[in-house]
């Protein structure tokens, strides 16, 4: 905190209660078999950076300028010292830039890790918009996923087609998203599955009887319509409606979800969209199976 500033007095049960909220939102971020033990940000910024794609320094600035603008009508310096020392950040010892909130809260966090800054985006409640899009935390099953990711849209009673396709797609580097199987259930569904359209890369819509009917997955077609990524339909007994019906759609006909697989993969790869994700996902994929090989 800057010499000579005054923190104001800030209340014990607002205290306790932000710690609280931080404290839950760091057993949610342990994995399974973790032993559920509570970790600061800074003790994940290692494993939680190979997990977010590299934010463009543009957007990185924008997210940068958004937090410290929250930060600043929000607390006071003692409070931002206290708010940052609460997700594993240590506040400056010797800052002698300019008196204003916006730019101390700018220069404490100008070095931590991208996943960082998402993390405290979301722990201030922020959707930040940079660069033209909305930047949020992937769900936890893409948090560390190198493949392709691909949000699969379904309704519920068709739920195990779609981890059928959802397997046999993983032997592309193609990671697909099933909301009925890929939600932890302490996690908020809602959430999940808005993180996962925010992130997805590209967009498969399986077709069964009474798709069109439901309010759910033509919302989701609406997203990845407006987010412009590769859409796929594949016809179940229902022909696409809408704003997708204009795409060729695949016909199911007598083929197996290996056979259907193998042609959204196939399609993944030539489109423009996708083409250059895919072939980096393989590439790692490749080099991963190298190392799994190796003899102990």
């Amino acid at each position: 905190m800057p010499s000579g500033i005054a923190s104001l007095y800030v209340c014990p049960v607002r205290r306790w209660c932000m710690a609280l909220r931080l404290c839950t939102l760091r057993i949610l971020q342990c994995q399974p078999g973790d032993g559920f033990e509570t970790r600061s940000m800074s003790g994940v910024q290692a494993n939680q950076q190979s997990r977010i794609s590299r934010m463009r320094p543009t957007q990185r600035m924008d997210l940068l300028d958004q937090i410290g603008r929250e930060l600043q009508s929000r607390f006071t310096f003692g409070g931002i010292d206290e708010f940052l020392s609460a997700c594993g950040i240590k506040p400056l010892a010797g800052y002698s830039g300019p008196n204003s909130k916006w730019a101390y809260a700018k220069t404490v966090l100008k070095d931590v890790t991208d996943s960082t800054l998402l993390e405290i985006a979301a722990e201030l409640e922020l959707k930040p918009i940079v660069a033209g899009g909305v930047l949020v935390l992937p769900p936890r099953n893409w948090q560390a996923a190198s493949e392709l990711k691909l949000f699969i849209s379904h309704i519920s009673r068709d739920k195990d087609k779609a981890m059928r396709l959802k397997t046999c797609l993983s032997a592309y580097a193609i990671d697909g998203f099933v909301a009925h199987e890929d939600i932890h259930p302490t996690l908020d569904w809602q959430v999940e599955i808005e993180r996962a359209l925010r992130n997805m890369d590209a967009f498969i819509a399986i077709h069964t009887k009474g798709f069109s009917g439901s309010i759910w997955t033509q919302q989701e077609i609406g997203f990845a319509v407006a987010r412009d990524v590769k859409i796929i339909s594949l016809r179940m007994g229902e022909d696409p409606t809408g704003f997708i019906s204009k795409h060729q759609a695949l016909a199911r006909g007598n083929r197996t979800a290996e056979d259907i697989a193998k042609e959204v993969d196939a399609i993944l790869a030539e489109d423009a969209k996708t083409a250059a994700k895919l072939a980096a996902a393989k590439k790692a994929k490749a080099a991963q199976t190298v190392d799994d090989e190796i003899p102990f």
